[in-house]
């Protein structure tokens, strides 16, 4: 296929900035914005959670981990484990968090983990090599440097995490020294994932995390001096008393520190769905124009200092495995979101923790005493999950090529799948067109490609591959686009 146009250049014009392309190429303007910018799935998986029933039960689950077994499969594993707890409530979080100081929890909570582990090991054997860890939460160091110790060494006795893999945390920055990134270095772990938001004061107080510039330059310092494989930072834009020019500020500490990658997130304000937002004064919120205003100077300043835009809100130095998977063709996505490892199953350990294995999605129970109460009785917490039909299989190949490589080729759908691309995908085609007269997308006989304009937009591509959402109108429980 031909090499992607409509390249986006970045230009400001007035005091609110727009992105414009120039040379006639095409612009992401506000009215562009305005007509994309719709809600939409993030696709780390497809279906989407939201779809899984409560008809998939433990005994599903069961099933499909003795498939797996049977079928003698030597496919690497991921895992993911969901920590819960914090110390202090963030009021933009919508992750399922228990907020306390009471840290003898995690003693009794890192008890049933190991039970939940003991089920897994009973079904699929020990020995399982694992490719992929990751510790989420919550603030997975809400634990003890002790108990993450012992937590490691469960792992480890029941499973060979691979040479090369990636092993990943999420750090509260007002929980760890350099003394505890050591510690976590010295376990294995040799990815670091940072929650910043935003370095104005007065934007940290507005949502209650407080947390010093100083404090996060000092913890990346130490984590280069610890020979971390990478550094990520999370920030968000639309956060309450946010301005352009203080979040401008904020990105100019963040080009100085330059973390290996970034995570820039849309904050979406759901205080119907997620209780702690309701503590967030509406009023305070950045208007529509000054969020694009700040998109657009995330964009120009990260691709100004050398960063690639890997999809969605990521961004990568071009070091990074990130990018250079990017670039090979071999970025994969999952419930973590981007990831240089190829597809594999994941079992998700810890209350409201999601996994995949096979063809099918399972989720664990989203509050502890249910959790808890599972585990006592011997049963996998499994509350509910999604078997994949063969149009499922079929669409999720489809829309994780476009989310990951932006480009697809009719060929390997036909061939994987036995249909025919254009007459299965006739209307999704034909709905393409009008995508490709925004330069977004360039449509051709063996296949598509999504443009570096188009990019920015991927989502609103893969949505229209979607069966699910194209049948459901209420779009509004997920986040905006852009």
């Amino acid at each position: 296929m031909s090499h992607r146009t409509a390249k986006l250049s970045i230009v400001k014009t007035d005091s609110t900035h727009s992105i414009n392309a120039t040379y006639g190429e095409p612009v992401l303007s506000p009215e562009t914005i305005q007509r994309f910018d719709v809600s939409g799935p993030r696709y780390t998986s497809y279906p989407t959670a939201d779809r899984f029933i409560e008809a998939f039960t433990e005994e599903d689950y069961k099933q499909t981990l003795a498939q797996r077994r049977i079928g003698g499969l030597t496919l690497p594993l991921s895992i993911y484990v969901h920590i819960p707890f914090c110390e202090s409530l963030c009021f933009f979080c919508a992750c399922n968090k228990i907020v306390t100081k009471h840290h003898e929890r995690s003693a009794e909570y890192l008890s049933y983990l190991s039970r939940e582990i003991d089920l897994h090991i009973k079904h699929i054997g020990e020995g399982q090599i694992i490719s992929q860890l990751h510790l989420g939460g919550g603030s997975p160091t809400f634990f003890s440097d002790a108990e993450l110790s012992e937590l490691m060494a469960m792992i480890r006795r029941q499973f060979v995490l691979a040479t090369g893999g990636e092993y990943s945390i999420e750090v509260d920055p007002r929980t760890v020294s350099p003394e505890r990134l050591a510690h976590l270095a010295s376990l294995g772990f040799n990815r670091l994932s940072f929650g910043v938001q935003d370095f104005d004061p007065e934007v940290q107080k507005a949502v209650h995390r407080i947390q010093p510039v100083e404090q996060v330059f000092s913890l990346v310092e130490a984590a280069r001096k610890l020979k971390f494989d990478s550094v990520n930072v999370d920030l968000i834009y639309g956060l309450p008393k946010q301005t352009p020019e203080s979040f401008a500020q904020t990105l100019e500490k963040i080009v100085a520190l330059k973390p290996e990658r970034i995570a820039l997130y849309a904050y979406a304000h759901l205080p119907e769905r997620f209780k702690p937002q309701r503590r967030i004064d509406a009023y305070q919120l950045p208007s529509a124009a000054e969020k694009i205003a700040m998109l657009s100077n995330a964009l120009d300043a990260f691709l100004q200092a050398g960063y690639v835009y890997v999809g969605m809100d990521h961004f990568a130095l071009p070091t990074d495995a990130l990018a250079i998977a990017k670039r090979q063709g071999r970025l994969h996505r999952n419930f973590q979101g981007y990831s240089t490892q190829p597809d594999c199953d994941l079992i998700g350990l810890g209350v409201s923790s999601i996994g995949r294995i096979g063809a099918t999605y399972s989720q664990n129970a989203k509050t502890l005493e249910e959790y808890y109460d599972f585990i006592n009785q011997g049963q996998f917490p499994i509350v509910r999950g999604l078997a994949l039909s063969r149009d499922d299989l079929a669409r999720r190949a489809v829309i994780m090529a476009i989310m990951c490589q932006g480009e697809l080729q009719y060929e390997s759908i036909e061939l994987s799948y036995m249909i025919d691309f254009k007459t299965y995908f006739a209307a999704e085609l034909e709905a393409l067109k009008a995508l490709e007269k925004t330069g977004m997308v360039v449509l051709e006989d063996s296949g598509l490609q999504v443009t570096d304009f188009g990019w920015y937009f991927v989502r609103a591509v893969a949505m229209l591959f979607d069966r699910h959402l194209q049948a459901d109108r209420n779009r509004a429980k997920f986040s905006k686009i852009i």
